[in-house]
C-alpha cells in the first residue's frame, strides 16, 4: 500500500428544558424560523428543484452537484452515462439485429439499473414500445404480465384493423384478457400477435423475485416468443455472478440470450464519470482530488458518485467551487459514515471484534480484492494477497482466514463454486472497511 503514502505525502444543541408554565400564564407562539436568535436550518429549494429568490450562488451551485451526482438514484439523462458506451452498443444490437434477449448481471452499484434506463430511453427514440418494471418479492407472472399488455395499444395487433371500433376506443391487449391467470401459453398466443412495432419488456431486480415458478414462467416465455418469431423481447438485469443465478433453464434457452456481466469501470470510466458531474454542477476538482476518488471508487459508479458527491458538499462548506483532495478526503469520512449504517447489527459487532483484534490490514485487502471482482473473493486472488502479507508463513495465513470464517463468520463459502471463492456475509462490509482504510491511511498521512 505504499502508494497511498506517496499520494497523500503531495502537497496541493441547545438543551430545551422543559418548564412547566403556570396555568394562568399564556405561551407566546414560538419564534418563526426568521425571528428566532438562532434559526433552523432551512430547505435551499423547492419540492420543484426550484431555487428560492435571493437564493445564494453557492446554493444553487448545490442543487447542481445534487443532480450531478446521484448514487442513491439511476442515471435517467443518457448525457451523464459514463464509460458504458460499448457496452450499451453491445446491447443494441443484440435487440435490433440479432432478435436476442438481454441479461444483466453483476454486483449491486455497478450501474444495471443505469444502463436500463438509457437503454429504454434510446428505444422510445425509435418508437418501441417499452414497459419497465421492477421486480420485487412478491412479483407473479399473471400480475406483471396483466400490466404489461396494459401498456400495448391494440392498434398493434395483427388481427384488428386500424380502423376498427376496438382501435377507436384506446383499448390495449389487456382487454383481450378474461379473469383466468395469465399462463405462459397464453401470453405467448397474444404476445405472438404484436404488429407493426417492436415490444421490448425491461425486468429490473430479477433476482429479488424470490417465486420460483415466476423465474421458470419468464425463461418458458423467452423460449415461446423466439420459437414463434414474435416481435416482443426481454432485457433483464439482476444481482447475480453468473446466468444461471439469475434465469432458470438457461441450456434450453441459451441460443435465444446474450448474457452480458456488467463490469468494474476502468480508471478512464471513471474519469469520464466525474467530468459529466463537474460539467453539470459548475464545479472543478483538482487533478489530485481526481485521482483521489478515482482510487476510493475501484471501478463502482456508485462509490465514485457518493465520494464525488460529498466531496462536492465539504468544498461548498467552505464556501468553494473548487473540490481538492481535502475535500475529498472529508467526503471519504462522511461516506464511511453513511456505509456504517447500513451494515447489520450483528454483522457490524463481529466485524468490530475482528478489526479489535488487529485484523483490519487484512479485512481491507480482501476487501479491495471482493470489490474488483464483484463482490467475489476468488481461492487464487486470496492466496495472493495473504502471501503478501504473510510471505513464506502459510500456517499463519491459513489460521487468519479461518478466524475471519469461523469465529467472527465474515466471510462464507459462495454456494456452488468449485474453485472454493468466498465472499463476505453482508455486500455492506466491503465496502466499508474499504472506504475505512483509504480514510485511515489519509489521516495517517495528515497528522504525520
Amino acid at each position: 500500500m505504499n502508494w497511498f503514502s506517496s499520494f497523500f505525502g503531495k502537497r496541493e444543541e441547545d438543551v430545551a428544558q422543559d418548564v412547566t408554565a403556570p396555568a394562568d400564564v399564556v405561551l407566546a407562539p414560538p419564534p418563526s424560523v426568521e425571528t428566532r436568535d438562532r434559526p433552523l436550518p432551512r430547505f435551499r429549494g423547492t419540492a420543484a428543484d426550484q431555487l428560492r429568490s435571493g437564493t445564494r450562488l453557492h446554493d444553487r451551485i448545490r442543487l447542481q452537484l445534487r443532480q450531478a451526482f446521484t448514487p442513491a438514484r439511476p442515471i435517467m439523462n443518457p448525457a451523464m452515462l459514463a464509460g458504458r458506451t460499448d457496452l450499451l452498443r453491445t446491447m443494441i444490437r443484440a435487440i435490433e439485429d440479432q432478435y436476442l434477449h438481454v441479461i444483466l448481471f453483476g454486483p449491486r452499484g455497478i450501474g444495471k439499473t443505469s444502463l436500463l434506463h438509457v437503454l429504454c430511453g434510446i428505444a422510445q427514440e425509435s418508437r418501441y414500445v417499452v414497459r419497465y418494471i421492477s421486480c420485487g418479492e412478491r412479483t407473479s407472472f399473471d400480475g406483471l404480465f396483466r400490466s404489461v399488455m396494459a401498456d400495448v395499444p391494440l392498434l398493434f395487433h395483427a388481427n384488428y384493423d386500424p380502423t376498427a371500433a376496438e382501435i377507436e376506443e384506446g383499448l390495449s391487449f389487456a382487454d383481450l384478457l378474461d379473469d383466468r391467470p395469465v399462463t405462459v401459453d397464453r401470453a405467448s398466443d397474444i404476445l405472438g400477435k404484436v404488429a407493426g412495432t417492436r415490444l421490448l419488456i425491461v425486468l429490473d431486480e430479477f433476482d429479488r423475485a424470490g417465486d420460483a415458478d415466476f423465474r421458470r414462467s419468464v425463461a418458458e416465455l423467452i423460449k415461446n416468443v423466439s420459437d414463434r418469431g414474435s416481435r416482443v423481447q426481454l432485457v433483464i438485469a439482476g444481482v447475480a455472478q453468473n446466468l444461471t443465478e439469475i434465469v432458470e433453464h438457461v441450456p434450453s434457452i441459451r441460443r435465444n440470450i446474450l448474457g452480458l456481466r456488467v463490469p468494474n469501470m476502468t480508471p478512464d470510466d471513471i474519469a469520464e464519470l466525474i467530468s459529466n458531474g463537474q460539467q453539470a454542477s459548475g464545479m472543478t476538482f483538482t487533478p489530485k482530488a481526481l485521482q483521489l476518488i478515482s482510487l476510493a471508487a475501484l471501478g463502482l459508479p456508485y462509490l465514485a458518485s457518493l465520494v464525488g458527491q460529498h466531496a462536492g458538499f465539504a468544498a461548498l462548506d467552505r464556501q468553494s467551487t473548487t473540490i481538492d483532495h481535502t475535500d475529498v478526503d472529508r467526503g471519504i469520512g462522511q461516506v464511511l459514515d453513511h456505509l456504517d449504517l447500513r451494515i447489520a447489527p450483528d454483522v457490524r459487532q463481529r466485524m468490530e471484534q475482528a478489526l479489535r483484534a488487529g485484523q483490519e490490514h487484512l479485512l481491507g485487502r480482501l476487501a479491495q480484492v471482493a470489490l474488483a471482482n464483484s463482490f467475489r473473493l476468488p481461492s487464487d486472488e486470496i492466496d495472493r494477497e495473504l502471501n503478501n502479507l504473510r510471505p513464506g508463513n502459510p500456517a499463519n495465513t491459513a489460521e487468519a482466514l479461518a478466524a475471519l470464517k469461523d469465529q467472527y463468520r465474515l466471510l462464507t463459502a459462495v454456494s456452488d463454486d468449485p474453485t472454493g471463492a468466498l465472499s463476505f456475509v453482508d455486500d455492506g462490509v466491503p465496502l466499508y472497511l474499504w472506504v475505512r482504510l483509504m480514510h485511515g491511511h489519509s489521516r495517517g498521512n495528515r497528522a504525520g
